[in-house]
């Protein structure tokens, strides 16, 4: 069918569509909310409507621009509670109340918000570049005399005429002018949008089809008003003025944008709303700015850190005023070294109230070594080199796509280990959009020796290993066929004619060849026939009757012809039978079904169509395989396969000219119930059906999906699906990916009842609210007693679109919130994307736990940016959700290792990371304090300037960095074997108040320990053998030294995993500290101060310096070595347990491996673990009775 000739097929007369169907009140246009106004094709002369009155079609999802990148990402930086506090001491150094230089207080800040900002821009500007890439994507354009040029997406104007050839994405929300079929059809994908992988049947209007070539669009002019830009995807109103007639317009013109167009050469749409109008983008958010909940807690403890500074430094101050004021007795002066009797404001015993205030701003100054100021930049390296490692993990790179993991922002790496619920998209998540025809029951016979994901995956489970693997290899290595896994030599290559039930046989593989709406497509060199369908379940069954001998491959308006094997002439013929009626499928019916007059002039009715209302439609006579076909199905299901009952039945010309009399009454009408007609029709034909069996199509998961499932289910995380598909194809995937299994109970919210069908009919939009709403309340009430009344049992929550809308409501949605936390698996089909960003609020904000959202469409943006991390799936089209994410894999199966291993080991990391920080500031600000108080609270410093500034950015920075990029509690294997790990981050017991406290009362005994040690040692003794004592100089470089080497050493007992790097930064960090007070010494006294030549001519030749560093380095540290030593010998944690199986070297010891890992299967009622547990309670329940 090539693009040079108009395909003939006139489609719309197959269906039931309303091209220009009655006119809906459109009063309202014009009116609020109705406003727009677009004249097509008038490029850019838009008779008095200022084109600057619409958006651009330049879509933007970074977060920040050029003009608001400086203001915006100081804010950012700023609002960091720590971040403020040093800018506000930066300001205070310059004046003469601070203890220190101004250089060395204000440096350090600008190294650190300046390196934050880079790494901030850096993150944009690669978003930039994905925005690039969509907007200067190519569509051709109408430029005025018949002529269309190529154009970038981004140059797009509201009334363009632009021209979409197949297989390209819509560029922006098009009015649907024509189309290559001669009745101006189209096939849409809505993937993107919905999640939905069955195409779309779009049409024009009549009046607008003929304008079908690009010269005939010379003269083309159109006025368009319709509904204000909205986030409705599912609704359209408006109006065309065309040749000086007004046509009604409807959802079934509009081609939403970043939808694709298939099995159509191309289209001509007019632009209707561009940019951010348009209805995709309506239905996002702008990038949120995400916070990790160690960050948050961790500003607790910066607050906690403050309140105690400012204890400290206003309990000094009083002190100090107390002591300045008693200062001179007469002209007895105590402390006489601070001139009392000579002195300015700052130890005026006059001023005593004024000196005191003075200190507590000085105290505050000295006292800001508590606050840990290059904590947050060296969170942000950390992150960083954390992400580079998700980028760089081969295990988590996709070969077929060629594509790696992609963090695209750094700022939330510790919450993947967090993760307490997982809210995923279906279509393309766990899916990969294709069905396979593997398995049909035919008269009561079951056939297909195919095995399933679900199958494989319970058998490796049961067995240890895949007994599935020979077997099938060799069974399927001679299929190539996509979507056909059969295998049954009973019925393969015409065999079928053996069986008991030949006859009936024929019969089901003809209705699948027959009983569709799939158009052949004949290769004239080789022959060969392929399908486009509507949907892969269709293409599924039309390849699978081909292949089995009954090939369909011509269609016209009024006929379907297939080639069959003839078991009386053992011969291939040619059959056409006569197409007369298509019976559509819809979610109500579920079931279709076509009317055909065979070459014999037979009258037939084929149906296919869903178990809950195929078997009761069966004649009472024709019943005879039923038990045996609703085994099969069941098993089928519980295999994770989708069924169809097939059904038909002979009518008689007199029945089936009473049913076309009112089916073709019902499908002219033009009133609002004409849907609800055309049901009364189709009901009352198909009926008294004969059973003919059962197929079993397998929605082909993504690779790995069961197994992921499973294990992130053994790691405690809750797994719902939010769906824009239909219902029963979400329950098959639940099935299939095992978040569903026989046995479980289901609870199924949906608006289907009597009541609400009446309401509906009524057409009162008050009433059905009303009675939906009362009805949505009453089915969670009832779910939620069932679930009291047995909560031993596992229960499945599956509620729809319209039910969600009512449950979401402000008076509802906690009681929907308990309901769904109280199931085991959660379902919502048919999602709009608002609905899947308001539920993932819902249960973020609901449960205060972490939620991670996944998806792939366009669809799915607002889910994946509402929660407090969302995962892209890039490996397949549209980049919509990846751009909005904030890490991008390419296989569902991936986020295991994303989160058991990268998001333990992050968590873990970051967590000891940041407690270290706090422990070795309070160990160094400790000792500042009570250096202080022992200079009875005069604001000296126990350190050089420079000793301070450097402590936190070079002496111990490097080794806490290290830590949180190289540590490792256990190794990749131990923790996708022991799942129970992940738990850690879920409960928070690494960050946890308790821990915090601890490691911050170890800094405090610590600091003491190394004051008192060093004053004690020092002082009043001689200090070298000249009888020197030690001066204020070398007490203090002494005790800088058993600081930096007490936290250093603290921080190799804390590692679990050493590397070079880690032994590099520990001991390197030493040995800076060391070089640094050569080199520094070596310079001037007026540069170096108190640090000239303390250490060449000091320090290095005297015994006891390094006899008291010694013994107070090995003093300080004794307390945690046996604190551990006791906490890993008699009270191990889960973690210590499996940590022990790598020290003891006991990783093959079955036994011992075995007994530690059954602690980590938790008592789960999701995955195929739980799936196989059922079936073995369910076997041994049997063989008791």
């Amino acid at each position: 069918m090539g693009k040079d000739k108009r395909k003939k097929m006139h489609l719309s007369k197959m269906y039931s569509i309303r091209r220009n169907g009655f006119e809906e009140d459109l009063s309202q246009i014009g009116g609020k909310g109705f406003s727009r106004v677009v004249h097509c094709n008038e490029n850019g002369g838009l008779e008095g409507i200022n084109l600057q009155n619409f958006a651009d079609n330049y879509v933007r999802s970074t977060k920040y621009t050029p003009v608001t990148f400086l203001p915006k990402s100081l804010f950012e930086q700023f609002r960091r509670v720590a971040n403020f506090y040093f800018l506000v001491n930066g300001i205070l150094a310059f004046t003469p109340l601070a203890p220190y230089s101004a250089v060395s207080a204000i440096l350090p800040l600008i190294v650190v918000i300046g390196a934050t900002m880079v790494k901030e821009g850096i993150e944009d500007w690669q978003r930039q570049q994905q925005d690039h890439e969509v907007n200067n994507r190519i569509v051709k354009v109408h430029s005025g005399g018949g002529d269309f040029i190529t154009s970038q997406w981004k140059k797009l104007k509201v009334g363009d005429i632009v021209k979409v050839e197949k297989d390209e994405f819509f560029p922006a929300d098009l009015l649907l002018l024509s189309s290559s079929y001669e009745d101006a059809i189209c096939y849409v994908e809505t993937m993107n949008l919905d999640g939905e992988t069955n195409l779309k049947l779009k049409q024009s209007l009549d009046a607008t089809s003929s304008v079908n070539e690009d010269s005939k669009f010379n003269n083309f002019k159109a006025t368009v008003k319709c509904e204000d830009p909205n986030a409705s995807l599912y609704t359209f109103v408006g109006t065309m003025n065309f040749q000086e007639q007004r046509y009604a317009l409807s959802p079934q013109q509009l081609l939403l944008r970043d939808s694709k167009l298939r099995n159509t050469d191309y289209v001509y749409g007019a632009v209707i709303f561009t940019g951010h109008d348009t209805k995709v983008i309506q239905n996002s958010t702008d990038p949120p700015s995400k916070r990790s909940k160690i960050e948050k807690r961790m500003d607790s403890i910066i607050y906690f850190l403050f309140f105690v500074l400012f204890l400290m430094a206003f309990l000094g101050s009083i002190y100090f005023g107390v002591v300045t004021k008693d200062d001179l007795d007469g002209s007895r002066m105590k402390r006489w070294y601070l001139r009392p009797d000579d002195s300015e404001i700052y130890f005026d015993p006059d001023q005593a109230p004024m000196a005191a205030i003075f200190h507590f701003l000085t105290a505050l100054m000295l006292y800001s070594y508590l606050i840990p100021i290059s904590l947050y930049v060296s969170i942000e390296i950390v992150k960083v080199l954390q992400t580079i490692f998700i980028n760089k993990d081969v295990h988590m790179y996709d070969e077929e796509s060629d594509k790696p993991a992609h963090a695209r922002t750094s700022n939330l790496t510790e919450e993947l280990g967090q993760i307490d619920t997982i809210l995923s998209d279906k279509t393309g998540t766990l899916t990969c959009n294709s069905m396979e025809f593997i398995k049909c029951s035919v008269a009561g016979t079951a056939y297909g020796r195919g095995v399933t994901e679900v199958e494989r995956a319970m058998a490796k489970r049961i067995n240890g290993e895949d007994r599935f693997d020979e077997i099938v290899t060799e069974a399927y290595s001679h299929l190539s066929v996509k979507g056909y896994k059969f295998e049954d030599e009973r019925i393969t290559n015409g065999r079928w004619i053996n069986e008991p039930h030949s006859d009936v046989i024929q019969k089901f593989l003809r209705l699948l060849a027959i009983c569709h709406t799939a158009i052949p497509d004949v290769d004239e060199e080789t022959g060969k026939v392929t399908y486009e369908a509507e949907s892969p379940d269709e293409s599924a069954f039309v390849i699978a009757a081909r292949e089995l001998g009954f090939e369909f491959y011509k269609r016209t308006q009024t006929s379907v012809s297939f080639k069959e094997f003839d078991p009386k002439s053992k011969k291939h013929v040619e059959r056409s039978y006569e197409l007369l009626n298509i019976l559509e499928f819809n979610s109500t019916r579920k079931r279709m079904s076509v009317i055909v007059r065979d070459d014999e002039g037979k009258l037939l009715l084929l149906c296919k169509g869903a178990d809950s209302v195929m078997f009761e439609r069966l004649s009472k006579k024709a019943r005879q395989f039923e038990e045996k076909t609703r085994d099969h199905v069941h098993e089928y299901a519980d295999a994770g396969l989708r069924t169809l009952i097939l059904a038909y039945r002979e009518l008689n010309e007199k029945e089936y000219e009473e049913f076309n009399e009112k089916f073709t009454e019902a499908k002219n009408s033009i009133s609002a119930d004409r849907d609800d007609l055309i049901s009364e029709v189709t009901d009352q034909i198909e009926n008294d059906l004969i059973l003919l069996g059962a197929t079993a199509i397998e929605d082909k998961l993504q690779k790995g999906v069961p197994e992921t499932i499973d294990k992130l289910a053994q790691a405690g995380i809750k797994i719902w699906v939010l769906t824009g598909d239909k219902m029963e194809t979400a329950i098959n995937i639940g099935f299939a990916c095992s978040l569903l299994r026989q046995g479980m109970k289901q609870i199924v919210i949906t608006l289907e009842s009597p009541e609400i069908i009446a309401a509906e009919k009524a057409g009162d939009k008050n009433s059905i609210a009303k009675v939906s709403k009362n009805s949505v309340q009453k089915q969670i009430a009832a779910g939620q007693a069932q679930i009291y009344a047995s909560k031993s049992d596992a229960y499945a929550l599956i509620i729809d679109g319209k039910s969600l809308a009512y449950a979401l409501n402000d008076d509802t949605k906690n009681e929907f919130l308990e309901l769904a936390v109280g199931c085991a698996s959660v379902i919502c089909c048919r999602s709009s994307p608002k609905q899947k960003a308001l539920v993932t609020r819902l249960v973020k904000e609901g449960t205060g736990k972490t939620v991670l959202a996944i998806g792939d469409g366009a669809n799915d943006v607002g889910m994946l940016q509402e929660a407090d991390i969302g995962i892209g799936i890039s490996g397949v089209e549209g980049m919509q959700a990846v751009m909005s994410s904030d890490i991008a894999i390419a296989q569902f199966r991936f986020l295991e290792r994303l989160l058991l291993v990268h998001g333990h080991w992050s968590y873990r990391r970051i967590s000891s990371m940041i407690s270290y920080f706090f422990y070795k500031n309070i160990v160094f600000g400790t000792t500042v304090f009570l250096y202080e108080a022992y200079a009875s609270f005069s604001g000296q410093p126990a350190y050089n300037d420079w000793y301070l500034t450097l402590y936190n950015i070079v002496f111990t920075s490097l080794p806490a960095i290290a830590l949180g990029v190289f540590d490792q509690d256990v190794s990749a294997r131990l923790c996708l074997k022991f799942p129970l790990l992940y738990q850690e981050g879920v409960q928070n017991t690494l960050f946890r108040w308790r821990r915090i406290f601890s490691w911050m009362l170890n800094g405090l005994f610590s600091g003491i320990i190394i004051f008192f040690l060093c004053m004690k040692s020092l002082n009043p003794d001689s200090y070298d053998k000249n009888g020197k004592t030690a001066g204020m100089e070398i007490v203090g470089a002494t005790m800088y030294s058993c600081v930096v080497w007490v936290v250093n050493c603290q921080m190799a007992l804390a590692v679990s995993y050493f590397t070079l790097i880690q032994h590099i930064f520990i001991w390197g960090g030493i040995f800076l500290w060391y070089l640094f007070l050569i080199v520094y010494g070596a310079l001037p006294s007026s540069v170096s101060t108190t640090a000239y030549k303390v250490f060449m001519e000091t320090l290095a030749p005297a015994p006891t310096y390094w006899l008291v560093t010694l013994f107070v380095v090995i003093a300080s540290l004794i307390p945690y070595i046996c604190f551990k030593a006791v906490q890993m010998r008699f009270y191990p944690g889960y973690h210590g347990m499996v940590q022990w199986i790598r020290h003891e070297g006991r990783a093959n010891d079955p036994e011992y491996f075995q007994m530690v890992r059954q602690q980590s299967i938790r008592t789960t009622n999701v995955g195929f673990t739980a799936r196989s547990i059922a079936r073995d309670k369910e076997f041994e329940w049997h063989l008791e009775r």
